[in-house]
């Protein structure tokens, strides 16, 4: 099963600057909370990771 992680990182995508806001079932549910949210700004850029539940590894 595939999980999707919404994060809000800075305009360099560092992996120091993320934000987890949740966690989704689907891409498109991810990307309409981001956006209900406004997380996506000038200063800010949003990122969703996809994942594999039940596979140990780093994010």
């Amino acid at each position: 099963m595939k999980l999707f992680i919404l994060y809000q990182t800075d305009n360099w995508k560092s992996k120091a600057s993320r934000i987890c806001f949740g966690v989704f079932d689907t891409r498109a549910k991810a990307n309409e909370s981001a956006k209900w949210q406004e997380l996506s700004n000038s200063n800010s850029k949003v990122v969703v990771l996809e994942i594999t539940l039940n596979i140990f590894e780093e994010i």
